[in-house]
């Protein structure tokens, strides 16, 4: 007997999987499936739900969708881009809106409409966006359920076709109430638990299983999360003897970050992985490299390069070896790994030598379906301890993607953006925010850019500086008010073209003055990466000293090319708070700790300024490449 389940129809969306695991969480079977799908594919579907994805409705290269679907006598859900499907389906309308929404919104319910979506839930309710186009016909018979400030039609029902959809993201931790709509939408279609966590562990087990079938496996071994769960997981598949890890020392590791890996493997019970050093391969493959895609694609390459010298210093028959990584689907969709998805970033474990070989069969991923919080899950159940499972994630380009690269020039292209964005900046007003330090408030634009995600496309643009009173020894006033700060990046983001990302500005090098700071020359070499490790290493051991390493997600330190001379740099502080990386908000650290950290990072002798990230995902991604 087949099992009952909700499709989601992914149209490309950054959190089209994740409608699939809220409900495989809440216990619920849930299966992806295209949106050009035949209706044979809904055969034993409770109900439908139409994903976001990167896409307008009103594009000519927008993502088929098999119209036959809408007349299914099913629930259906849309969000985002499905949102805009569903009302386009029934002569509604859709076009670029007036005023873009990324990040919180607030969601007033109208009171004289009972939606099932809503049962037990209050208004107002804090929700997710991230969209350029809006609704502004609704589609027939549709009423409005609830709207935000700057959009309408944020959630309309037609209760007689069984039909919903929302402008917001409620499949995000950041919709606090998201849990419970799709709990409510799962009843409202009548569906009955039917998928736990140990049916995901043994389905994975037999996977592996099936796929290795007599051959043995070579995996990754980073000393993150992923690749350790992977690592626990083809262990108890397979046995020790038929798998082998592989940590690769690429010189882009955290400070005596190797050497922390393997006592950490060894006091777990594995023995079966080896260490290969090969810093000075890794360091060659990005030698003046300042594109941060082919960094990435460079270094993905290299790993390769890396894996088949180990197989063949190992003596392996290649025929009875296959190569294991612990890829997660977020890495997946933000490389565009889906039909209708849009290049975020491409990650090491998706560059062109990986897909030739996982088109051969030649690759095991036992995680590809699930994401960092499921992992966790996993690692746990499998007997884990906290220190290999609750580790900030450390992906395999590690520090290489936090120092930024620059040949010390901007192209003619990059000089038009950059005028265009101070000039936006110069338009935002910030005062509604800081109305007490508003009068000694600076506003700037940095010369570097950074990559970040709106709309689930990928944007590539300049990060914005906002600025309080100097005190003293070269420190800022800090507002003591996170949420404002938070409301002013919000405000800046949302409302400019050319910028991505808002940052604070927290210490400058006292004998530096503003105009000697500039873009520099720099790359990724051992000494910029030593830097990064320096000041890095500082802000970890706080936060572990503190308490707060387990209370935040991960932190990233982002060595910029911008100073007074390219031997010496500056700094960004990116302290996380996620559950699944598709979304993020800046950590609100204690004031009183972050400025202990910025005040010891001030003391390393080739910074010039010190500053921290106040944006959240989206707009802007967790690292800056």
């Amino acid at each position: 007997m087949e099992r009952l389940k909700i499709v989601v129809l992914d149209f490309g969306s950054q959190y089209a999987h994740l409608i699939a695991k809220r409900f495989r969480m809440m216990g619920y079977y849930s299966e992806i499936a295209l949106p050009s799908a035949g209706l044979e594919t809904f055969k034993n579907a409770k109900g439908i739900v139409l994903s976001g994805g990167p896409s307008s409705i009103y594009d000519k290269n927008a993502p088929e969708f098999n119209s036959e679907i809408l007349k299914l006598d099913i629930p259906i859900l849309g969000l985002c881009y499905g949102h805009y499907v569903l009302q386009t389906g029934y002569n509604g309308k859709a076009q670029k809106a007036l005023v873009g929404e990324f990040g919180f919104a607030t969601l007033e319910l109208n009171q004289n409409v009972k939606c099932p979506l809503f049962e037990e839930i209050a208004s107002p309710q804090q929700v997710w966006m991230s969209h350029q186009d809006a609704v502004v016909k609704p589609g027939d018979g549709f009423e409005t359920v609830g709207s935000t400030k700057d959009c309408e039609f944020a959630a309309l029902q037609n209760l007689e076709k069984k039909r919903f959809s929302l402008q917001f993201h409620c499949e995000v931790k950041d919709t606090p109430c998201g849990n419970k709509i799709l709990e409510n939408f799962a009843k409202f279609c009548g569906m009955e638990k039917n998928w736990d966590q140990d049916t995901v562990l043994n389905h994975i087990i037999d996977s592996i299983k099936n796929q290795a079938d007599d051959k043995n496996v070579l995996l990754f071994l980073s000393g993150g999360v992923d690749s350790t769960v992977a690592f626990a997981l083809l262990n108890k598949a397979l046995g020790q003897k038929r798998v082998l890890g592989l940590h690769i020392d690429n010189g882009f590791m955290r400070k005596n970050e190797s050497k922390k890996v393997e006592e950490a493997y060894k006091n777990h019970g594995f023995s079966n992985f080896i260490v290969e050093d090969a810093s000075k391969t890794f360091l060659k493959a990005v030698e003046n490299l300042t594109d941060p895609q082919k960094k990435r694609m460079a270094i993905g390459e290299n790993f390769i390069t890396v894996r088949n010298e180990v197989v063949a210093k190992q003596n392996f028959d290649e025929n009875k070896w296959l190569l294991a990584q612990g890829t997660l689907y977020p890495d997946i969709i933000e490389s565009g790994g889906t039909k209708n998805s849009n290049v975020i970033k491409t990650h090491h474990n998706r560059v062109d030598g990986i897909q030739k070989l996982i088109e051969k069969g030649l690759i095991i991923e036992p995680l590809k379906d699930l994401y960092k919080d499921e992992v966790r899950a996993i690692g746990k159940k499998l007997g884990l301890e906290d220190e290999l499972v609750m580790r900030h994630p450390f992906p395999g380009p590690g520090l290489s993607i936090n120092v930024l690269c620059s040949n010390g020039t901007m192209t003619d292209n990059d000089k038009e953006e950059f005028k265009k964005a101070q000039e936006e900046i110069s338009k935002v007003q910030l005062g509604m925010f800081c109305e007490k330090c508003s009068e000694n408030l600076e506003k700037y634009i940095l010369p570097v850019k950074s990559v970040g995600v709106q709309g689930d496309f990928r944007t590539y643009r300049f990060p914005s500086v906002i600025s309080f009173a100097k005190t003293e020894n070269g420190f800022y006033h800090l507002p003591k008010k996170w949420e404002k700060l938070e409301a002013a990046s919000s405000q800046i983001t949302n409302s400019a073209s050319f910028i991505n990302r808002t940052i604070i500005r927290l210490w400058q090098n006292p004998s530096v003055k503003d105009e000697a700071l500039k873009l520099q020359e720099g790359y990724c070499t051992k000494d910029r990466l030593d830097q990064t490790r320096d000041a890095d290493d500082i802000v970890l051991t706080a936060l572990h000293k503190s308490g707060w390493y387990n209370k935040i997600f991960q932190h990233l330190t982002i060595n910029l090319p911008y100073a007074s001379s390219k031997e010496r740099c500056s700094f960004v502080l990116r302290p996380l708070c996620s559950e699944d990386v598709m979304t993020a908000r800046f950590a609100q650290l204690p004031q009183n700790l972050l400025m202990d950290i910025v005040q010891e990072i001030s003391k390393l002798p080739y910074v010039d300024a010190i500053f921290f990230d106040l944006t959240n995902k989206p707009p802007a991604t967790f690292g800056w490449e």
